[in-house]
């Protein structure tokens, strides 16, 4: 050995540092901060995040640390942030931990440290994972406020799936909180395929995320580094070996100099990590070989015990690789390798036999006592060492036994991975399942449900078809019925068709009382619903209610109260959707349920809307986020009441604070259907204010542009609603046209006041007073809507002031708006009662209802239906206020240009907006802008008097 192998001098990386004490200095102002730091094996990485968080606690800063093992990518879930909770708990106890939380939250952290007590008996698949990511990062978001926080995760290209999707939620959400997040990877281990590549991509769109990378060192800092390690200066040529032979990593330099001055250097990059091992005696290399297999870590009592080594012995044996930096000695009692490249190279020097027995001797171990590994983890270590040792009959058992503790921590994608393992080793092992006391068919079952839970859906079909195939319809019927329900849950979730032919087969399998029936009902119930049969929806559900009390299932019963409601409230029976809720939520209070309480909660919310009752909707809205936070529930439900939230604030007008609301919400990461429905939302927004290009981009996200599949009743007729919008605002009537066709067919429009009352009304309004081209499509269309208006039911105030516009008796329906407090319609009524006005002849009248609706839609800053009060008055020779804002001005023909006459002369010809950009060689989208800059010039409101105008002024000549 030649003086240090480490240098005492910190070389190279005072940039990087620099770049890092920024990021902390920003996350201390209250904006959140995530590193992503990169860099190849060996380049400084762990060094330099140690430097960094010496300055951090030196300036006051908490820091939790937690690093990613290779065992991780075999199914150990969470491991980085079981080792920060641990470490958190070291230093503050349980209870205090605890009191950080919302109430009951600490059972949740349970399932990833043992010492939190017993966890929660909340297991849904939808929710449970998303409430445990919530408890975290209200945890980091109080550490916080206590004093700034720095969590640094290391090796996260070892992460699991669970701990990648973690660490993405946190990046996203942890906004104004003074946390910085540090983690690190090995940037040449990501090939193409690696999992982390799509994160990383993912991560370096949101604010606050930083990418850096590591280079290494220079000829100079080489140098530095070696003078640092031999206690001065090296000779010129020595470093310039030294350098090109390291190609400047800092581990590579170490291990050069570690094999001697006089030592020929080696070949590979094996050779010249391992030089250092061969120098240690016999003993202490087999230690090390057993310590290899053991992983990066490993406790002494297990090195011990796997050895045969009393202590005495041990520390004997271990402390000459101690001495030469190998191995280093961690808190908890615990060896670890300076480096995971050293301890691959270790584990690499394993005969076959060798490799076999001491995985064996490890499992065996950690089996006899599991107290000799981390609590948690034993269950996967034993997993890990008897599929390494190659045994097929106990990697089956362990990796069974790991799965169910996987699935306990939610960690549902690793809970597959080792299920994938049993069935792969399935046939070989006889009795099967009398070993793990479940057959095969149950073992796809699960696969399957892992698969849904984590959104593997390919594989997931499979599993259920598997499944399918060793069961019996005569034999277990109701075993396949539940799978059968499955299968339909996967058509649905990859937007197929063919999810209520499933359910109908599965409710046939089932005819007789019974919790099978039930559930599948339930789940009948709701698609059938949600699909706009609320008739035989509603039958069903309350079949599936009769079961449950029978039984003696309230939580079921609540839950189908409240899918009752939500079909109330599509057939317009608003008020006894609010006692089917209260009834429900009285339920979850009694069983202290939070997720009954608050999805009843919301429900009222969105009912109280659509009665005209918004300012209560948006106080009950608010109220059920306040639960949702001390439940834990806030992203798994709580997003979903600032929705409810959102779209009161918009029926009332108050867009601003509706997109504020909506904007926080989806910057919680909501779940894809949430964000759907807030991103509409704001697309209604949008359409208020003229906001093309956001509304554009809101139906692109939201697919709208393509045909329905099997998407529900609320997300086509919101759609629908917007689409036909959009093509008005472009001036494209039959576009719009072909919309209100195809919203008039199926699903047949909901009673609902905001749903289906408010997309007739637009389809009402687009022909009466948006004539486009084709009068005998738009007086079909009316007729049509006739139709289905009078199939409707009332739908409370705001479905009757819809119907009022429906009727044309836009007055009255002004009135209505006026009573309700939702100025934005009531300005459009006025308008329409103004063309109409204008229409018989009543220029007084119609002057009277424009003076009425201007100051409405201005104060709202409602762009489009300014410019629309504006044209019919400039039309009318109306003055509003300012005259010269309405004076008619120069002639027509003086104001278009040469390419708006030329898109004026084919609009005359009939020519659709397609068509015109196909004779002039120009997008459709440059044809409507043309085609709307020429109505404003002319001040009319369609082609049809654009063309009547064109021809009575000879502005075609």
């Amino acid at each position: 050995m030649v003086g240090r192998t480490v240098s005492p001098v910190f070389v190279g990386r005072e940039a990087e540092l620099g770049i890092l004490t920024e990021a902390f200095d920003e996350s201390r102002k209250g904006a959140a901060t995530v590193v992503l730091l990169g860099g190849e094996a060996g380049v400084g990485k762990t060094r330099l995040v140690g430097r960094f968080i010496e300055h951090a606690q030196d300036e006051g800063a908490q820091v939790l640390s937690g690093g990613c093992v290779e065992l991780s990518t075999e199914g150990l879930a969470y491991a980085p942030f079981t080792a920060a909770l641990r470490q958190l708990v070291r230093e503050m106890g349980v209870a205090p931990v605890s009191a950080l939380l919302p109430d009951g939250a600490g059972r949740d952290l349970a399932r990833l440290l043992p010492e939190f007590g017993e966890p929660s008996g909340d297991t849904e698949t939808e929710t449970a994972r998303a409430r445990l990511f919530e408890q975290i990062l209200a945890l980091l978001e109080r550490l916080a406020e206590r004093r700034p926080l720095v969590l640094t995760i290391e090796d996260v290209h070892w992460a699991d799936r669970s701990s990648r999707d973690l660490i993405a939620f946190l990046s996203r959400n942890l906004r104004t909180a003074p946390v910085l997040v540090v983690l690190t990877y090995r940037s040449d281990e990501l090939h193409r395929q690696h999992p982390l590549r799509p994160v990383l991509a993912e991560l370096g769109r949101v604010a606050g995320v930083l990418r850096m990378e590591i280079p290494r060192l220079t000829h100079d800092e080489v140098a530095a580094q070696m003078a640092g390690i031999l206690g001065g200066p090296a000779e010129y040529h020595r470093v310039v070996t030294v350098y090109q032979r390291s190609e400047g990593i800092p581990l590579f330099v170490e291990a050069l100099l570690e094999s001697g001055a006089d030592t020929a250097f080696p070949e590979s990059l094996h050779d010249l990590i391992i030089g250092a091992v061969e120098n240690l005696p016999d003993e202490t290399q087999r230690v090390l070989r057993m310590a290899a297999a053991g992983g990066t870590r490993v406790g002494h009592a297990l090195l011990a015990a796997v050895s045969g080594l009393n202590d005495a012995a041990l520390e004997d044996a271990i402390r000459p690789a101690i001495a030469a930096n190998v191995i280093q000695v961690a808190d908890g009692r615990a060896y670890l390798f300076r480096h995971a490249l050293i301890r691959e190279a270790v584990h690499d020097e394993l005969l076959p036999g060798e490799h076999t027995r001491m995985h064996s001797r490890f499992a065996e171990e950690i089996e006899r006592d599991r107290t000799l590994v981390p609590p948690g983890r034993a269950a996967i270590e034993i997993a890990h060492h008897w599929y390494s040792a190659r045994d097929d009959l106990w990697a089956l058992i362990s990796a069974w036994e790991a799965a169910g503790k996987a699935a306990n921590a939610f960690a549902y994608t690793e809970q597959l991975q080792l299920l994938e393992r049993v069935l792969a080793l399935w046939e070989k092992v006889p009795d099967a399942a009398g070993r793990i006391g479940a057959d095969h068919t149950h073992v796809l079952d699960l696969a399957s449900g892992a698969a849904l839970a984590s959104g593997e859906l390919e594989r997931g079909v499979k599993f259920v078809k598997a499944a399918l195939r060793e069961l019996s319809e005569e034999s277990e019927p109701e075993r396949v019925a539940e799978l059968i329900v499955r299968l339909g849950q996967f058509h649905k979730e990859r937007r197929r068709p063919g999810a209520l032919e499933h359910l109908r087969h599965a409710e046939r399998l089932v005819p007789e009382p019974g919790a099978a029936r039930a559930y599948v009902l339930t789940r009948l119930g709701s698609h059938l619903m949600f699909s706009g049969d609320i008739r035989e929806g509603t039958e069903v559900t309350e079949e599936a209610l009769r079961i449950a009390r029978g039984v003696g299932d309230e939580s079921m019963v609540a839950d189908l109260l409240i899918n009752l409601a939500v079909g109330k409230s599509f057939d317009g029976r608003l008020e006894e959707a609010i006692a089917a809720n209260g009834r429900a939520k009285a339920i979850g209070e009694r069983l202290g349920n939070g997720r009954l309480i608050i999805r009843a909660m919301g429900n009222t919310a969105d009912a109280l809307n659509n009665l005209g009752r918004s300012e209560e909707a948006v106080v009950m809205a608010v109220q059920a986020q306040e639960l949702s936070r001390k439940y834990g529930r806030y992203r798994v439900q709580g997003l979903f009441q600032a929705l409810n939230q959102a779209e009161a604030l918009e029926s009332l007008c108050r867009w601003e604070e509706a997109v504020e609301v909506i904007e926080a919400a989806l910057a919680r990461d909501p779940v894809l259907q949430t964000r759907h429905h807030l991103l509409r939302a704001r697309g209604d927004v949008a359409v208020a204010r003229g906001e093309i290009d956001v509304l554009e981009a809101v139906l692109t996200e939201v697919g709208a542009y393509s045909a329905p599949t099997d998407e529900g009743v609320q997300e086509i007729s919101a759609n629908n609603r917007l689409l036909l919008a959009l093509y008005r605002l472009r001036g494209e009537p039959d576009a719009a046209l072909d919309i209100a066709e195809r919203s008039l067919h199926r699903p047949q429009p909901s009673s609902k006041a905001l749903m289906g009352w408010r997309l007739l009304a637009d389809i009402v309004s687009l022909c009466h007073s948006y004539v486009c081209d084709s009068i005998t499509r738009a007086e079909g269309l009316l007729a049509k809507a006739g139709v289905v208006g009078a199939s409707l039911r009332g739908g409370g105030p705001v479905g009757d002031a819809y119907r009022l516009v429906c009727e044309r008796s836009y007055p009255e329906a002004a009135a209505a708006w006026k009573r309700l407090g939702r100025p934005h319609p009531r300005a459009e009524a006025l308008l329409l009662a103004a063309k109409a006005a204008v229409r018989d002849g009543d220029r007084d009248t119609a002057v009277a209802h424009l003076r009425e609706a201007h100051p409405l839609a201005t104060s709202l800053g409602a762009t489009p239906l300014t410019e629309s009060i504006e044209l019919l008055a400039r039309r009318a020779g109306t003055p509003l206020g300012d005259d010269a804002a309405f004076d008619a001005g120069p002639g027509s023909g003086d104001l278009l240009t040469p390419r708006e006459v030329q898109v004026l002369r084919l609009v005359a010809e009939g020519r659709s907006n397609r068509d015109i950009a196909a004779e002039l060689f120009i997008s459709a989208k440059t044809v409507s802008v043309h085609v709307s800059n020429i109505l404003a010039k002319l001040g009319v409101s369609s082609r049809t008097e654009a063309t009547a105008i064109a021809h009575r002024r000879s502005l075609l000549n």
